[in-house]
């Protein structure tokens, strides 16, 4: 059994006119299809964890700037995937919030760098350590070398995605 987009199990299909390498990227399309699911309604509870008027979408942000430290729009709009003028709305709405500020970059007085403020930088940390305290229920009956494995391929799948 297989839970579909819905999150209801069904039986797997058999595809007999598929070839095998075709079967593999129909489930992994599956399954990805349901993980991507709860991500984002996960990222929308995180987001509303964080402040309830912060946008689902900006969450990613938030993660990235307590990651990374201060970064430029113009980085987090590539990283993200979203053009200049989604970025800046957002930032402007995280600016609102109290969550990020800007200062002028040093080393290119045109440019601002983006960082979290100590506000942002404590409700981030709060909901990211109740997300992996999450993790490590959920995963509790799973071995640990079997996380470690799940970590890697994930990361191995998103480095390939960003080619």
């Amino acid at each position: 059994m297989h839970e579909d987009a819905n999150g209801e199990g069904r039986p797997v299909e058999s595809g007999a006119s598929v070839s095998g390498v075709d079967q593999e990227f129909l489930a992994l399309e599956r399954e990805l299809t349901v993980f991507l699911r709860r991500a984002r309604a996960s990222q929308g509870e995180m987001a509303r964890e964080v402040h309830p008027d912060l946008e689902s979408a900006a969450y990613g942000l938030l993660v990235r700037l307590d990651e990374c430290g201060r970064q430029r729009a113009t980085e987090l709009a590539a990283y993200i995937g979203v053009g200049k003028a989604t970025m800046s709305r957002q930032l402007r709405a995280l600016e609102d919030l109290g969550l990020v500020a800007r200062e002028p970059d040093p080393a290119d007085g045109r440019a601002w760098l983006v960082h979290l403020t100590e506000e942002g930088r404590g409700r981030v940390g709060r909901v990211r350590d109740a997300r992996r305290a999450r993790y490590v229920r959920k995963l509790a009956h799973w071995d640990p070398r079997e996380v470690a494995e799940l970590a890697r391929l994930l990361n191995q799948l998103n480095r390939g995605m960003e080619k």
